[in-house]
Formats: structure tokens, C-alpha cells, sequence
């Protein structure tokens, strides 16, 4: 028989985990809609919302790592929920598709290799500035905080 108490951390988990999607969710969908693009354009919003999110992958996780004071549940929250709904790199996916089929084959090469470049980039970066931030400018170089990233 399985103890009550160790069932209700993982109901608490995935409650911050969804409730977290939901927004990161909404807002991607949201940009999405104010920022349309054709189908063999570069997909602005898709690649600004992936940088962005793993900008903030990367600050939150070097955040969290470091505050030792930060609750249980807001990396879940922010990282895997609102940030894991606002990223989307299945979307980033269709959109390099819709240009190869669409005859743009060009836009699709570039918006797929620049995306993954700069998205890594971005969350490398997130880690450096949150380390910077919180008084460890050398841990990003040592690869303490970089190795949560990943």
C-alpha cells in the first residue's frame, strides 16, 4: 500500500509543472497570433520566443542553483511549466517544414541553423549573467551552472 504523504509531492509537482504550461502556454500562442508569418517566411515570433525562453532557462536554473532559499517547486514551475509552454521547438520545427515545402529552402536553412545557434547561445548567456548576478562570476566558467542547463 503506498503511503499518502509520498503521493502528495508528486500531485504538488505536477500541479506547478501544468499550472506553469499553461501560462507559458498562452503566451506563446498569444505572440504567435499578434506576429504571424507566411508559410516560406522566417518565423520572427517562433525564434524570438525561443531565445527569450531559453535566455530565461538559462537565469532561472543558474537562479535557482544558487538560492538556497528558493521554495521547491518554482524551478519546476518556471523552467519545466512556463517556460517548458512558452518555448516551442516543435513549432520551430513545422515552420522549417512549411519553408521546404513552400520552396524556400533557403529561409528554412537559415532559420534552423541561426534558431539552434542563437537559442544555445542564449541560454549559455543566462547562466553566465545569472552567476554574475548572484556573486559567482567564475562558476559559468567553471561549468557548475552551465552542467544544469543541460
Amino acid at each position: 500500500m503506498v503511503h499518502e504523504d509520498s503521493i502528495m509531492p508528486d500531485v504538488r509537482l505536477l500541479a506547478a509543472v501544468a499550472a506553469g504550461g499553461v501560462l507559458g502556454a498562452l503566451a506563446r500562442f498569444g505572440l504567435q497570433q499578434a506576429f504571424p508569418h507566411e508559410a516560406t517566411g522566417f518565423g520572427w515570433a517562433t525564434f524570438a520566443i525561443n531565445v527569450a525562453g531559453c535566455l530565461l532557462i538559462g537565469i532561472v536554473v543558474a537562479a535557482a542553483t544558487e538560492s538556497r532559499r528558493a521554495p521547491r517547486l518554482t524551478r519546476p514551475f518556471l523552467v519545466t511549466g512556463v517556460l517548458g509552454g512558452f518555448t516551442t521547438f516543435s513549432t520551430y520545427i513545422v515552420d522549417v517544414q512549411r519553408a521546404l515545402v513552400g520552396g524556400a529552402p533557403r529561409t528554412a536553412l537559415l532559420y534552423a541553423a541561426v534558431t539552434l545557434v542563437t537559442a544555445l547561445a542564449a541560454a549559455g548567456a543566462g547562466v553566465r549573467l545569472a552567476a554574475f548576478v548572484f556573486g559567482r562570476p567564475g562558476a559559468a566558467a567553471d561549468g557548475d551552472l552551465a552542467e544544469e542547463v543541460a
